[in-house]
C-alpha cells in the first residue's frame, strides 16, 4: 500500500515540477526546507492555496518531514504528532509568516518549531517495529 502511494506521489510530482514557473526551480534542485527564507517568501502565495506549485511543493514536503519526525518521536518515547491538524492553509501561512519575519533562516526551522510546540499523542508502538534491513 505504502509503495504505491509513494509511486502515484511521484508521478505527481513529476506533472507539476515540470510546470513550475521560473522563480521556483531553484527550489527543486536545491529542496524546498533546506532553501532560504528569503528566496521562498517571494514564491509562497497562501490565497492560491495548492494551485500555486511552489505552495504544493511546500505542503508535500512538510507532511514528509513531519512523518519523518513521527517515527523519530515515536522511537523514542511512543507519541507524536497529530497530522490531521496541519491542513494546507495552515501550513502555507506558518511557513510564510515565519519566513517573511525570519527571512535569514530555513523554512525547516519553522516546521521544527511546530514539531517542538505541538501536543504529543501517546501511540502503541514497539522500538524498531520498522525493519529497514529486510
Amino acid at each position: 500500500m505504502f509503495g504505491r502511494r509513494f509511486a502515484a506521489l511521484l508521478l505527481a510530482a513529476g506533472f507539476v515540477v515540470p510546470s513550475l514557473p521560473a522563480p521556483a526551480q531553484p527550489l527543486v534542485t536545491q529542496g524546498i526546507g533546506s532553501s532560504s527564507c528569503a528566496k521562498l517568501a517571494a514564491d509562497l502565495k497562501p490565497a492560491e492555496g495548492l494551485q500555486n506549485p511552489v505552495n504544493l511543493m511546500l505542503f508535500a514536503w512538510v507532511q514528509g518531514y513531519v512523518s519523518a519526525a513521527n517515527v523519530s518521536l515515536l522511537e523514542a518515547d511512543g507519541k507524536h504528532v497529530d497530522l490531521a491538524s496541519l491542513d494546507d492553509t495552515k501550513v502555507i501561512a506558518m511557513v510564510a509568516t515565519f519566513c517573511k519575519a525570519n527571512p535569514d533562516k530555513k523554512p525547516m526551522a519553522a516546521v521544527d518549531d511546530f514539531i517542538r510546540q505541538s501536543a504529543k499523542q501517546r501511540a502503541k508502538w514497539d522500538v524498531g517495529t520498522i525493519n529497514w534491513n529486510g
